[in-house]
């Protein structure tokens, strides 16, 4: 397995055994991981520290050349407002561990020309899965429905 999903995996069992959402990202530049980050939504109670964004954040402030050159790592398809700063930002590829417990906004990211792959990791999807049978609800509040 590549090591940067694996690295995007540990940050999402972080988060679990936390008691918060298992979702990880790094973000990776140059062959270096510059900034990781795990949902931290009951953990701080948080409305935006979503995996992507608790990394973006963790790799502080970046000049455009350098996210114009990284990759970001995710456990889970990315939703729209992490999608939306990918964009923002103008990072090239994302690599997603699974899209079959939740499909953020893969089609929007591709039609901007972001390079999306779907890696489909049984690590990944086995984790959320526990995650929705244990806390059905938590998962309900982090998507946006009742």
């Amino acid at each position: 397995m590549n090591e940067f999903l694996q690295a995007a995996i540990d940050e999402a069992k972080k988060g679990f055994a936390e008691g918060g959402i298992p979702i990880g990202s790094v973000l990776v530049h140059n062959g270096k991981i510059i900034g990781r980050g795990h949902n931290k939504r009951v953990q701080d109670g948080s409305v935006i520290l979503h995996g992507e964004m608790d990394a973006l954040e963790n790799a502080g402030r970046q000049p455009a050349s350098v996210y114009k050159e990284c990759t970001i790592y995710t456990t889970l398809s990315p939703c729209s407002m992490c999608s939306g700063t990918i964009l923002l930002y103008g990072i090239p590829k994302v690599v997603i561990g699974e899209n079959k417990t939740f499909v953020g906004e893969e089609e929007l990211l591709k039609s901007r020309g972001v390079d999306v792959t779907v890696v489909d990791n049984e690590e990944c999807y086995n984790l959320m899965q526990q995650f929705i049978q244990e806390k059905p609800a938590l998962w309900n509040e982090d998507i946006g429905e009742d």
